[in-house]
């Protein structure tokens, strides 16, 4: 689809709205908590003999849980027992007995490996080691019984590899990381052979060894401005699997031999870099590429999988991913991703060539009146094309509308076309939303990569500024006295950026976790970022590098906070490792030095980011009621301060915000 100038509010059953005009034509007020709180049902995992299907799905205390069930029969049942956080991350082990998932302690990202006996109905903490943190590495259909993890249990910055047996729970040291690995690969017979590194000046080194014994030798180096990523071994061990930008803008899909270093490239496109590469988990057969100019298309690199990948495209109008399959590679349960819907989760049978609805995540939104989403582009100051997305309110003239700039995270990431619950939330509340892919943001190739090095504060927060009074001046969507912003982490920095470096241009607004000052930043990430601090360095500045200090203190907002004249919400979680709860008190502390208004919430049992869903509620019905009091949108009321079971403390500094005038 060809990105253009979209125009498209949902809902309301009751309560305070500020000075929205014709709200008769509005749709009613979706629920905060159809929107915000746990699914009743996700993330489905055919078990991989076919027989047992395993999903999350909310316990009777409203806790995530992982259920199970033999397919074709009503025996589900929990077999997990979070008492708190919810679990988020779940797989099959190729044994078809064993169920792992990752949980870390109140937001701190230590996540630890659990692993659920299903026969004896019995859970293990499979990496008990404390203060560490582990992740699944590789597990292969050969080898049902072993998974490898990564684990920095004996350095905290660094990972090593890890061979766990499933029938005895021992783990064994595998291969050692020798000080600046960030991720390790297995081959198809569940070897370490491939390591990706980040070399000093911010490139990419690849090494490759011909057997666990043999030694570690440089097989590919990229430069800083390169992109380049080890996906995969092909079956024979022989050839590697990348995405890589060496001699293209755009990172491609290629092949390329380990001794004769000889390429092939399986996808591409000259617009934007290749996204998901489906493989074949037995044969290591990639079957398709991704890529996402606007909404997300497949290039089939395989003609086995042609005709699946054809009928698919025709099953729901959204963006589909295959997100499982059994072992015998006969059932694909694949999920779609749409603006106006829900995720929907279908199994697809490849002989019969039938897809069958399976579940819908969040079924009470089906049937509402949900916003479309457009992909949108414009052009920057400098000449740069810009592409985001456009979320306008239903029932409603797309004319001088409150808006909000809805600013991801990352930096480097992307936003993407699809069901997103702060847009819909925001539309439906009154509000035009634009989302933003603004310079640094990965997808769009190395050159629009690399020009947002340098430019945190910047040309990147140009961009935004360049979006808002595109949406207010040559669209005319959006009132230009009524544009808040609004995001998480890199989000969140951009917030306070643009409050600080652009203190006219915004009415309010919400930080979540976003960073005030570069340099104490830097100083309070997590050991384990060790081995990609480089990257930072080159794309944010060194801040313990003389030559950047002005640099680096001019692009943080904690140095401007005597600028921030328009209303703020700041929302941290206490035990965050990616940016210290420093990050927001500081500021918080600056403002109230300097007369300002902000309002602190800091959630005792959260990290970068709200999990537990009483804390979702608690603040984004703050956040509502802020931008309603100031934009002018409508607002559904917070139960009780704190939301019922949210650990919330909130500090409010000078007055209210200053509501909109009719």
């Amino acid at each position: 689809m060809k990105p253009i100038a979209g125009l498209s509010l949902l809902a309301l059953a009751a309560t305070s709205f500020s000075c929205l005009p014709v709200r008769a034509e509005l749709p009613p007020l979706i629920p905060r908590e159809v929107l915000f709180g746990n699914p009743e049902k996700t993330s489905p995992q055919l078990s991989p003999d076919g027989k047992r299907l395993a999903w999350l799905a909310p316990d009777k205390n409203n806790v995530l849980q992982v259920w199970v069930k033999t397919v074709g029969k009503n025996d589900e049942r929990i077999v997990t027992d979070d008492k708190k956080r919810g679990i988020r991350q779940f797989y099959w082990a190729y044994n078809n007995r064993t169920l792992l998932y990752l949980q870390d302690r109140d937001g701190d990202e230590n996540f630890h490996i659990y692993g659920v006996d299903l026969a004896a109905g019995k859970v293990s903490d499979l990496t008990p080691a404390p203060g560490a943190r582990a992740d699944i590495l590789a597990i292969d259909p050969n080898y049902p019984d072993e998974v490898l993890l990564s684990l920095n249990s004996r350095n905290k910055q660094l990972f090593d590899a890890y061979r766990l047996n499933l029938d005895t729970g021992k783990l064994k040291l595998d291969t050692e990381n020798p000080g600046d690995v960030g991720a390790f690969f297995a081959d198809p017979k569940l070897v370490v052979r491939a390591a990706q590194v980040t070399t000093p000046d911010g490139g990419t080194e690849i090494r490759i060894r011909s057997s666990a014994a043999a030694p570690w030798k440089t097989w590919l180096k990229a430069g800083p401005d390169e992109i380049l990523d080890f996906v995969d071994f092909t079956a024979d061990g022989q050839s590697a699997v990348l995405r890589s930008s060496l001699g293209s803008n755009t990172a491609r899909a290629v092949l390329r031999g380990i001794t004769k270093k000889n390429e092939k490239v399986l996808a591409a496109s000259n617009e934007v870099d290749a996204g998901e590469v489906a493989i074949q988990p037995k044969t290591h057969l990639v079957q398709a590429v991704s890529f996402e100019p606007g909404r997300k298309s497949w290039k089939v690199v395989s003609p086995s999988v042609q005709a699946d990948f054809d009928a698919l495209a025709k099953v729901y109008d959204g963006d589909f991913s295959i997100v499982n399959r059994d072992a015998r590679d006969t059932t694909w349960l694949v999920a779609y991703d749409a603006d106006r819907s829900p995720v929907r989760y279908y199994t697809w049978n490849r002989a019969a060539k039938k897809a069958t609805l399976l579940l819908v995540s969040r079924p009470k939104l089906e049937g509402l009146s949900l916003a479309k989403m457009d992909p949108v582009s414009y052009t920057s100051r400098d000449g740069l094309k810009i592409n985001g997305y456009l979320t306008t309110p239903v029932g409603v003239p797309a004319r001088k509308l409150p808006a909000v700039l809805l600013v991801h995270g990352g930096p480097w990431s992307r936003d993407s076309w699809g069901y997103d619950r702060e847009a819909q939330w925001l539309a439906n509340r009154g509000y035009a939303v634009l989302q933003v892919n603004y310079r640094g943001s990965t997808g769009y190739g190395k050159k629009f990569l690399n020009a947002g090095n340098r430019q945190w504060g910047l040309k990147m927060q140009d961009d935004l500024t360049d979006g808002v009074n595109w949406l207010t001046g040559s669209l005319g969507l959006a009132d230009e006295k009524k544009v808040a912003i609004f995001g998480g982490s890199y989000g969140g920095y951009a917030t306070l950026a643009g409050l600080t470096f652009t203190p006219e241009l915004y009415a309010a607004g919400v930080d979540i976790v976003g960073p005030s000052n570069l340099k104490t930043l830097i100083a309070a990430i997590p050991p384990y970022w060790k081995t990609f601090r480089a990257i930072f360095d080159r794309r944010m500045g060194n801040v313990d590098e003389s030559k950047d200090a002005e640099l680096v203190k001019n692009a943080s907002p904690l140095f401007r906070a005597d600028q921030i004249r328009k209303p703020l919400l700041i929302a941290q979680g206490a035990n965050d490792p990616r940016v210290n709860k420093a990050e927001s008190e500081q500021i918080v502390s600056a403002i109230e030095k300097n007369g300002g208004k902000v309002t602190y919430v800091l959630y005792t049992d959260e990290g970068h980011g709200f999990a537990r869903p009483e804390n979702r509620l608690d603040f984004y019905a703050r956040a509502e009621k802020f931008l309603a009091d100031i934009l002018g949108g409508r607002s559904e009321p917070l139960p009780s301060d704190p939301y019922p079971g949210s650990t919330a403390i909130v500090k409010t500094i000078g007055s209210g915000p200053t509501a909109a005038r009719p």
